[in-house]
């Protein structure tokens, strides 16, 4: 494996990303969204771990799902994709600042846990601290996951190239 990434493996890794994203909220939206969710999908926030240009597709992704799949218009598309930009953000930071690797399940479980029920509380009109408790306990899931499929790819492939953006 190469050590750095072309411009066009960024824009076709971006894609894919977003892609699998979509793919993976349709499948799963019976229970992605509304006042008890688990997002399977936000497991993908964890590959930020390895590179830095997956901050913004997380974010393009979740815009577009709440696009396709949403329903609560563009104060939920405009704040999941803020929440999914900051999240990953925060996923590649435990890398970039040399923290345990478990730390990453943090971001994924507390900012969408934290973050979406500020204007979803409003737009459901259900209690804010309620949506919180469900919505960390849902990304629970996704976040656990994400971090055992940073330590399978990270196995397999990063320990012998290291991936740079």
């Amino acid at each position: 494996m190469q050590k750095t990434f072309t411009k066009t493996q960024k824009l076709t890794f971006s894609a894919m990303y977003i892609a699998m994203y979509i793919v993976i909220m349709a499948l799963t939206q019976s229970f992605a969204f509304g006042q008890y969710q688990i997002r399977i999908a936000t497991t993908l926030y964890a590959l930020a771990y390895f590179n830095p240009f997956l901050i913004i597709p997380a974010g393009l992704a979740n815009l577009m799902s709440n696009l396709f799949f949403g329903g609560l218009g563009i104060i939920d598309m405009l704040g999941g994709t803020i929440v999914g930009i900051i999240t990953a953000s925060l996923v590649y930071a435990v890398r970039k600042y040399n923290l345990p690797k478990w730390c990453l399940i943090l971001p994924i479980i507390f900012i969408p846990g934290v973050g979406v029920p500020i204007y979803l509380s409003q737009l459901l009109a259900i209690p804010f601290l309620p949506l919180v408790i469900s919505l960390c306990i849902g990304q629970s899931v996704p976040a656990i996951v994400g971090y055992f499929l940073v330590q399978a790819l990270e196995k397999r492939f990063y320990k012998s190239a290291l991936l740079k953006s």
